[in-house]
């Protein structure tokens, strides 16, 4: 029985994962560099640790870039085209239904806690959250499965009984290494990329596509 949902928060409550790709994007190709989507992905849903997008064109390509200057240009850019972006469809109507449901609530997610803050704030639905999980509260973020479990032990459920929703293969990861079942909701950038198979994942193109029933009554209940 589904007793909790848990929810990523960059890319899956809100889509800010394209327009960092699409500000880094556009600032490497005016230095004659080409950002595939597929490189960029590394530091997808997880930390910097495998590919720092701030820093690569300095220290791995030898270009002379300042690198401070370059993160203010980015992250200005980056919140320009935030400014235009909205809570991703069914995330809302999913929300009130799960507490409606009696669902357990959480967030983990693997960026810090002041930028989650800030956007559940700016979306008024901070509200619905019993736990939230940030990089600030493990040692380990996604892949690995420690920011779920930290979750869904606060909340007071087993891995079986919850969902998780994500949008990146990272998170998807953790998920499943969590002993979580997973609702990918992948956005605009990581439909492009390619996700694990497993029997315990379902995926959508929204949640407004996943019908709620399906999840507390359906593929995943009983599973």
């Amino acid at each position: 029985m589904i007793k909790a949902i848990i929810f990523d928060f960059d890319g899956t409550i809100i889509d800010t994962e394209t327009a960092w790709y699409y500000a880094f994007r556009d600032a490497y190709k005016e230095h004659g560099v080409d950002l595939g989507v597929e490189q960029y992905s590394q530091c997808l849903g997880t930390s910097l640790h495998l590919f720092n997008p701030y820093e690569y064109l300095a220290t791995e390509l030898g270009l002379p870039i300042d690198v401070a200057e370059f993160r203010n240009r980015i992250r200005a850019d980056h919140t320009a085209r935030m400014n235009v972006e909205e809570v991703r469809a069914g995330i809302r109507e999913y929300l009130k239904m799960a507490k409606e449901a009696g669902l357990r609530i959480g967030l983990a997610s693997s960026s810090d806690r002041a930028w989650i803050d800030k956007y559940l704030d700016q979306l008024d639905i901070r509200e619905y959250f019993e736990v939230i999980r940030s990089a600030d509260d493990v040692s380990q973020v996604k892949p690995d499965p420690e920011l779920y479990l930290s979750a869904i032990e606060a909340l007071g459920v087993r891995a079986d009984e919850a969902v998780a929703i994500e949008d990146s293969p990272n998170g998807a990861r953790a998920a499943v290494a969590a002993g979580m079942h997973c609702v990918i909701v992948p956005n605009t950038l990581t439909k492009l990329l390619s996700f694990d198979p497993s029997d315990r994942c379902y995926r959508a193109e929204s949640l407004s596509d996943f019908d709620f029933k399906l999840l507390t009554e359906g593929v995943f209940s009983k599973a």
